[in-house]
């Protein structure tokens, strides 16, 4: 009796660690395709810009991760203490109009924006962009989460409908305020303060303060 070979298996990623991803140079994808390969690649930081690039993030270090945390925190009490607010964390990617999914380190809803989604569009990537966006620069200027990068995000977030948007440099003790511009030829604003203590909401969350001391720490 002949015993014929067993079949073969496809590769499996190593136990200790994770596939690459591997993608084709100059693949452009559709919001929906990116879903596809978000939930194939659950380990993955992913975002898509407008244009249906993939832009893979790196993992936050633990000074970046820890405010990111904090951050979302004070959000939150904020939110619960003043109701009519939906805090989200880094993890969230948002869809927003011009097709790009992003993740901001912590965004800001208005609760009857969210509670007008479908349930499907909760699972998913909301279709919105949120009323503020908060990001934190990492030490290293290089890469996604680099200043340059996130000021790119920043007025993408405000051409998309944001009302608001912190940039945070915890180095440098500086944040970045981006606002709509009253002015067509200036759509967006941008002001910079050096050694800032503290941000609060303005007219677009009123009671919201964020103490800056705890931030800068880490």
């Amino acid at each position: 009796m002949t015993l014929a070979p067993p079949a073969p298996t496809a590769p499996q990623a190593p136990a200790t660690g994770l596939a690459p991803l591997l993608l084709p140079t100059g693949l452009k994808l559709s919001p929906e395709q990116f879903a596809l390969v978000c939930e194939a690649n659950p380990e993955a930081v992913l975002e898509l810009t407008a244009a249906g690039q993939l832009i893979a993030m790196t993992p936050t270090g633990g000074e970046t991760g820890g405010r990111n945390n904090l951050l979302s925190t004070r959000l939150q009490v904020w939110a619960l203490g003043h109701g009519g607010w939906k805090v989200f964390d880094s993890s969230t990617g948002f869809r927003l109009p011009d097709g790009s999914v992003l993740s901001p380190d912590a965004a800001v809803v208005r609760l009857e924006r969210w509670q007008a989604l479908t349930p499907e569009q909760r699972r998913g990537f909301p279709p919105l962009c949120p009323d503020l966006v908060v990001e934190l620069v990492s030490p290293s200027d290089e890469g996604p989460r680099g200043s340059e990068a996130l000021r790119r995000k920043m007025a993408a977030y405000l051409a998309n409908g944001a009302q608001l948007g912190w940039l945070l440099f915890p180095q440098q003790r500086a944040v970045e305020i981006w606002q709509p511009g009253a002015d067509p030829a200036a759509p967006v604003v941008m002001d910079r303060i050096e050694a800032a203590e503290a941000l609060e909401g303005g007219e677009w969350l009123p009671g919201l303060r964020l103490e800056l001391a705890e931030i800068w720490e880490g």
